[in-house]
């Protein structure tokens, strides 16, 4: 197996379950200088894959490291990685090349969620979630924090807890991370994308089927009517929140890889026949 993979490669895998473990491994000084990262990623010590390599690597997912050019720093962590045993591998002209493929890169970040990602953040909201509550854990594991936690519990509660706890409240009036506008219009996943720079085309367009189907306002996009469909199927059909989520997390892949790539597409029967 080849010990590295192109920008390319890797931008495909974006947004999906096949994403790897991503991980800045830099300088510290170099990676809060440079204030930019994957989206999706988490920073380490490149001198210290000892500590944290079996860690990642036992979440079942491959390994890729990355440095700001893909030479020196990046190489030697995947050399200890791979002398570990562990599936691991560099990205070839690093974060640079990453960007310039059109791979996601996060130049901000929204409030209580630090640079360096030290260990997985925790979020918290109302329990019984249905769109939007799906929507943006989805969003913080494909795009922000892969490791985050996400907890639900009775709404009068949710900012209590999280003060106690030290999570993030999401989704409940008096969050940083909640609906906006003067009526609530705006979604908590249209706040996500704003408070952290991201201005990509098809999760803003993602976004819109969300604040559709979420706030009665079908007309906004052709899908939200399908979505709202399935999440409240889901909803009632899974008494679990966290096991709701994790079904909930294969839908949003599914609309993200259509907004990014599908939406020229079209499926009728006969198979061939052009859609009048």
């Amino acid at each position: 197996m080849s010990s590295s993979i192109s920008a390319h490669e890797l931008s495909n895998l974006s947004g999906t379950s096949a994403w790897p473990m991503v991980v800045a491994a830099t300088r510290r000084s170099r990676f809060e200088e440079e204030g930019r990262a994957i989206a999706g990623s988490v920073w380490r010590d490149h001198l210290e894959t000892g500590r944290w390599g079996p860690h990642l690597a036992g979440l079942g997912k491959p390994i890729v490291v990355y440095c700001l050019h893909g030479h020196n720093v990046s190489q030697l962590a995947v050399a200890r990685l791979r002398s570990q045993g562990l599936d691991a591998r560099y990205l070839a002209g690093g974060i640079d090349a990453y960007e310039a493929a059109g791979g996601l890169v996060l130049r901000q970040r929204g409030p209580d969620v630090p640079l360096l990602l030290p260990h997985a953040t925790q979020w918290i909201t109302r329990e019984r979630p249905k769109i939007d509550r799906i929507a943006f854990p989805w969003l913080v594991r494909r795009f922000i924090d892969p490791l985050a936690v996400f907890h639900f519990v009775e709404a009068d509660w949710v900012l209590a807890i999280a003060a106690e706890m030290g999570a993030i409240p999401f989704d409940v009036e008096g969050a940083a991370y909640s609906h906006r506008g003067e009526k609530g219009e705006l979604c908590s996943v249209d706040t996500l994308l704003d408070l952290f720079g991201i201005e990509d085309e098809a999760l803003r367009r993602l976004a819109r089927i969300v604040r559709g189907a979420d706030t009665e306002n079908l007309g906004l996009e052709p899908q939200s009517a399908g979505l709202l469909a399935i999440s409240l199927g889901l909803s009632s059909s899974e008494d679990d929140d966290l096991a709701q989520l994790e079904k909930g997390m294969l839908i949003y892949d599914a609309l993200y890889a259509w907004c990014r790539r599908a939406t020229g597409e079209t499926h009728t029967w006969p198979s061939g026949r052009k859609a009048s």
